[in-house]
């Protein structure tokens, strides 16, 4: 186990989702998984050896109990959690295919999550020997409670000295008390040294849009994401990195799959991977965040931890369910150029 220590924080919700990619009207059953962006960060640290502790809220219930140990079977601690609230959010998943795209149906209005309120957690007890601290634009799209906290959270990590990395995850459903992204995030972001988007996530979360490139044609260039990048430096001081995932859906079961990393001067990009038979999409950008603060923590060198993210997530495409449940030489395998997928033995 690393000496390393990282907390994350946001909600862990039920996922019910469709088998064998049956619309939801076809269903008669649903398979179950918990997941959420933080706690899917967490459980890809675990699997690496990191001490990931996922800081959160769950109902006092049956339903609470099953998730906590659900987290503590991919060895997250779970020492940081609160019981309290009425119920566990859910969101349901209809899994598309070829040209019909994936579906999600969130049910997550008043959770235990949604409801916190500042002072619900002791964050300079949490941060006692923290090297990092993770959390995603979803988590301030909850409530204003959840929001508030997430501040406080970042504050208090600020004062440690405490690296904060933010995936910006702009999720336009769930923004319904009464604000819109771009007045919440910004005071969040600029506690954070590390920032991971897309040229979609900057510009609905921070009005920010590449200079003098077009990426309508389908074809996005370094150019752009070097000029996002660099706005967002000039808009956040701390911030020190600026990663972007590149995705391209060629059809719901083939995206091809890369990621660009800018330290303020120079640009890397990530090999591109064909995935051309995915299982499940869903937490690929959670398993790219959660390779990525790997990479950070454990190399002195910020392109290979951007290809360690890259091939992480290329991985857990073919994984079921939100967690990535893969191991470091696994993915250190593929970064080698080992795509084969030949049997292990």
């Amino acid at each position: 186990m690393s000496s390393k220590k990282v907390i994350t924080f946001g909600e862990i919700m039920l996922r019910l989702s469709t088998p064998d990619y049956q619309r939801f009207a076809q269903a008669t059953s649903f398979d179950i998984n918990y997941g959420g962006g933080e706690a899917n960060v967490a459980v890809s640290l675990a699997n690496y050896g990191i001490n990931a502790s996922l800081v959160t809220r769950l109902p006092q219930n049956d339903i609470g109990r099953a998730c906590r140990m659900e987290l503590e079977k991919y060895g997250v601690d779970t020492s940081n959690i609160q019981y309290g609230g009425e119920r566990l959010g859910i969101y349901f998943l209809e899994t598309g295919a070829v040209a019909r795209p994936s579906k999600v149906v969130y049910d997550r209005a008043h959770s235990s999550f949604a409801t916190v309120e500042p002072g619900t957690f002791d964050w300079d007890k949490i941060f006692e020997g923290a090297d990092w601290f993770h959390w995603t634009g979803i988590t301030p799209a909850v409530s204003q409670g959840a929001a508030d906290v997430c501040l406080e959270a970042i504050k208090a990590a600020n004062k440690k000295g405490i690296t904060v990395s933010c995936d910006l995850n702009y999720r336009k459903n769930l923004w319904k008390y009464g604000k819109k992204a771009n007045e919440v995030m910004p005071e969040l972001v600029a506690g954070c040294d590390i920032v991971l988007g897309n040229e979609e996530d900057a510009e609905m979360v921070l009005g920010i849009k590449p200079v003098g490139v077009d990426v309508t044609g389908g074809k996005v260039e370094a150019a752009a994401y070097k000029s996002v990048s660099e706005q967002i430096m000039k808009q956040f001081p701390k911030v020190k990195k600026v990663i972007t995932t590149l995705r391209g859906s060629i059809s719901a079961n083939h995206n091809t799959w890369s990621g660009v990393l800018f330290d303020g001067k120079n640009l890397y990009t990530a090999p591109t991977y064909q995935i051309t038979h995915i299982v499940d999409r869903v937490g690929g950008g959670d398993s790219f965040m959660g390779g990525l603060i790997y990479g950070l923590l454990s190399y002195n060198d910020d392109e290979k931890a951007l290809r360690f993210a890259t091939a992480a997530s290329c991985l857990k495409h073919t994984i079921h369910g939100d967690f990535n449940q893969v191991s470091v030489s696994e993915v250190e395998k593929l970064m080698s150029g080992d795509a084969s997928g030949r049997v292990s033995r």
